[in-house]
Formats: structure tokens, C-alpha cells, sequence
């Protein structure tokens, strides 16, 4: 029996799980895919919201507001790549300056702080590139950019060291209430009993949801698509700069990430295949046209990858967080769209607290002294200055040895991202954890060279290898 079973391993629910961590509790995480952050969390725009788009009162935006405030320190803790960059949301018609105003006050009400509306001439001196058919902008000087992969894997690695139970490659399928309390679980390996359940199954939370609850919801995919840019142009803009926002969303962003590319995108399209993550040339075509109203002479010919990410937009527009009325002891963290990833700390600090609480009326729940609250990332060769390196290669020899030549990602990094807990298991997830892969070549030069340290590590045919887990294979058929 476990005390807590969380449903779903991606940002939201390795974030729960961690938090869940601090206590003495049995508590197992199921995640149908073969790593964790392998659905939403892994594709979108890896933005740390400031907090001013939410509606004042909603959970988005006191999540948002919370999780905005955490990051910095957290990033300290758990050893993930976030900076505070700020951000930008560009006026282009003097008829839309009341809207942006609303959004300014809106923000205030929220408690974002050092909100300001910048003019022209003040705008075109931050960040030269911008269109010379910038109005003003609202400055939100909070805001930020994170690396989503290593937030999450972070957030999960520091959970399992702490006694989370990862269960990977193991998806939900069934939920009912249990015969003498709590819930039975049946996944597609075996059958769990948990006195309680944590539903942030992302897109299928709806579908999971509905199994215990006469209250239903429905989740609506909506795609997303981005075009990475090359590192050359990574400085183009120091600020993230949104357009003035619709119903739709934050309308088409350009942005630094940490690792020093430029990002733009995404679309914004509804669509009902939970799993349709292509891409499309209109789509393409729409992000590229878009962001070069917002920064003048953005260069096509740098795009260096494209990719989609679906986000789980529910009816109700707001995050769904807590225990169902209907269905005691499930919990829903369910419609997690954007500002998700920005809030995905505060989300888990308060289901946690609420979980607990729930708990603590009928068992002891004690707080954990051995709790380790802090985690190092992957010794990262191309950071460090020459004598750092130089010491590191010299007590393994491995981080002397460059397999990714775009991103200066060594031997001894791989393997480090194989060995550790919630380690690597396949190409993406190598890519996830060192960005071997995420150069310019994409991957043209190193794969081979990967598939094989993979081969070796896990002691399998490098027949076996895969991309991203399951039916993946990166090599088919045979001598002939």
C-alpha cells in the first residue's frame, strides 16, 4: 500500500513528488513514457513567467506569482541553468495602449513587482533590434527563461534520492476506489493499492479524472510550434519580447534561452490528437512572419531545428489543483498550461501541504531529518575555465574526450548522465540531460558515437539503442 501514488513525470508531478519527498511517506511516481519529462514539459518555451498575464484571483496566477519567486533560489538548490532576463510585451498601435495599461495594473493586483511601461526611444536603446513600429512595452524586469529539461530532471532526481519510487515505462490506465480505502491503480504491469492519488497526468488528466468523478472535464490539446535558432544570432535580444497577448495566449514570443540560442514561436492551434506533435510549414511560416514583427532583420536561414509541444488546455481556463469534491483522496493538478512551468514549484509546495494535511487525520505524517535538500547537476566541461577543466579531466579522463562537437559535450558527461539516479536511457534522454545532439549538426556527428556509450552502459545490443524509448529503434534489420 502505498501512502501516495502521483500519476504523470513531467514538470508538475516531479515537483509534487519532491515535495512529497520531505516526509515519510511511501510515495511511488507512474510516467507512461520511458523518461521522465517525455510529454508537455520537454516542448515549450522554457519561460519563467513574472505573473501579469493570469487573471487576479485565479490559481494561475497565484501559482505563477509563487513559482516566479522561487525559481532563483531553487536553481541554487537543485543546480538548473535559470537566469532573470526580464521581458517585454510590445505595443505597436497607440489605439492599443489602454490594453496595455490593463495588463500593467493587472500585474500590480497580482503582485508582480517593478512593472513599468517603457516609451520608444527608452525601448529601442534596451534592445536595438527591436521593429521600429514599437509603440511602448510593458517591462516586467521579474522575468526570466529556464532550461524546462533540467528543471524537471532536477526536480525528479532530487525526489528519487530522497525515496520517490519512479516508475517509468508503466502508464495508467485504470483508477477505482479501493475495497477497504484509498484507490486501486492498474497500469499495464500490475495493480497498486494507494490511500491516495495525485492525478497531473498532462493531457490525459481529463481521462483519468473522469474514471473517479461525476464532475467532468476535457482537456483540448493545443499545439504549439517553435523554430530554435542558431547561437550566432543568440544575443540578438537580451529581454524576452511578447506581443500583446490574445485569447489564445501570449501570442508569438522571441527569446534567448540559457544555453544561448534564440527561440520563436509558438503557434497556437487547437487540435484533438493528444499525441500530434508535428510540425507543419504553414505553422512554421506563421512563427517566423510573427516574430519578425517584433524584431526586424530576425534571419530564417539560422533556424537549426523545428519542434511542437501540446499544452493541456481545460474548458475552465484556469488550473484545476486539489482534492475532487466527489472522489476524497484524488487529487487533480490537471490543466497545467501556460504559466505551468513557472509554477510548477508553487504547485507542488501546495499539494504537498495539502496532502499531508489530508493524511495527518488519520496517520502520523512526520517531516524527514535526512531530507536532502540539495542536488548537483552534470559536471558541465564547456563552463568551466581552463584549470577547472584541466583538474577534472585529470581525476577521469573521460571529460577530456568530446563526443559533441557542436556543444562540447564529453564522454565522462554522458556516462555521467547514464550512471546517476533517474539515469539516461536513451538518445533523447542523453540530449535532455548534456545536450549532445542540440547543436548546429543536430545530432549528425555525435549519434553514432552516443548509441554506442549507451550500448556499453547498459550492457545491451546496440541494436537496442533507441531515440526515445519503446518501438524507437535507432537501427533496424541486419547483415544480409
Amino acid at each position: 500500500m502505498y501512502d501516495v501514488l502521483i500519476i504523470g513525470g513531467g514538470v508538475t508531478g516531479s515537483a509534487i513528488a519532491r515535495e512529497l519527498s520531505r516526509y515519510d511517506l511511501k510515495t511511488a511516481l507512474f510516467e507512461k513514457g520511458e523518461d521522465v519529462c517525455s510529454g508537455t514539459s520537454k516542448a515549450n518555451s522554457g519561460i519563467a513567467h513574472a505573473g501579469f498575464d493570469a487573471a487576479p484571483g485565479s490559481l494561475k496566477a497565484k501559482m505563477n506569482i509563487r513559482g516566479s519567486q522561487m525559481m532563483e533560489e531553487l536553481s541554487r538548490k537543485l543546480d538548473f541553468p535559470y537566469k532573470r532576463n526580464g521581458s517585454l510585451v510590445l505595443c505597436f498601435d497607440e489605439k492599443d495602449r489602454p490594453r496595455l495599461e490593463k495588463l500593467l495594473q493587472q500585474g500590480k493586483e497580482n503582485g508582480v513587482e517593478g512593472l513599468e511601461i517603457l516609451e520608444k526611444k527608452e525601448l529601442l536603446a534596451l534592445e536595438p533590434a527591436l521593429s521600429e513600429e514599437v509603440v511602448c512595452a510593458l517591462h516586467a524586469p521579474t522575468g526570466g527563461i529556464v532550461c524546462p529539461f533540467k528543471l524537471t530532471i532536477a526536480l525528479a532526481e532530487n525526489a528519487a534520492v530522497n525515496g520517490v519510487e519512479f516508475h517509468l515505462n508503466e502508464g495508467v490506465k485504470r483508477v477505482q476506489p479501493g475495497t477497504v480505502e484509498g484507490y486501486t491503480v492498474e497500469t499495464g504491469k500490475g495493480t497498486y493499492e494507494t490511500r491516495i492519488v495525485v492525478n497531473a497526468a498532462g493531457l490525459y488528466g481529463d481521462e483519468i479524472h473522469n474514471q473517479v468523478s461525476e464532475e467532468k472535464l476535457h482537456i483540448t490539446p493545443r499545439k504549439g510550434e517553435y523554430c530554435l535558432m542558431d547561437k550566432k544570432i543568440g544575443q540578438l535580444v537580451s529581454h524576452t519580447i511578447f506581443q500583446m497577448p490574445t485569447a489564445m495566449g501570449k501570442g508569438v514570443l522571441v527569446t534567448p534561452t540559457v544555453h544561448g540560442n534564440l527561440m520563436v514561436g509558438p503557434t497556437a492551434t487547437d487540435i484533438s490528437d493528444k499525441e500530434g506533435v508535428d510540425t507543419t510549414a504553414e505553422g512554421l511560416d506563421e512563427v517566423l512572419k510573427k516574430a519578425a514583427l517584433s524584431v526586424k532583420s530576425l534571419p530564417r536561414g539560422v533556424t537549426i531545428t523545428s519542434f511542437a509541444g501540446l499544452r493541456a488546455h481545460e474548458d475552465h481556463d484556469d488550473f484545476i489543483l486539489g482534492e475532487v469534491k466527489d472522489a476524497p483522496g484524488f487529487f487533480d493538478a490537471v490543466g497545467i498550461e501556460s504559466p505551468g512551468l513557472t509554477s510548477a514549484p508553487a504547485i507542488g509546495e501546495w499539494m504537498a501541504e495539502k496532502i499531508v494535511e489530508k493524511l495527518r487525520k488519520t496517520q502520523k505524517v512526520d517531516e524527514k531529518k535526512d531530507f536532502q535538500e540539495t542536488r548537483k547537476d552534470i559536471p558541465n566541461i564547456a563552463s568551466m575555465d581552463q584549470a577547472e577543466a584541466a583538474a577534472l579531466i585529470a581525476e577521469n579522463p573521460a571529460y577530456g574526450t568530446i563526443i559533441c562537437r557542436c556543444e562540447k559535450v564529453t564522454e565522462g558527461e554522458i556516462i555521467d548522465a547514464i550512471r546517476r539516479p533517474l539515469g539516461a536511457r536513451s538518445l533523447d534522454g542523453i540530449k535532455r540531460r548534456t545536450r549532445a545532439g542540440m547543436g548546429r549538426c543536430q545530432a549528425g556527428f555525435c549519434s553514432t558515437k552516443v548509441m554506442d556509450i549507451l550500448a556499453r552502459e547498459l550492457g545491451i545490443p546496440l541494436e537496442e539503442v533507441t531515440k526515445a524509448g519503446g518501438a524507437s529503434k535507432m537501427l533496424t534489420g541486419g547483415e544480409r
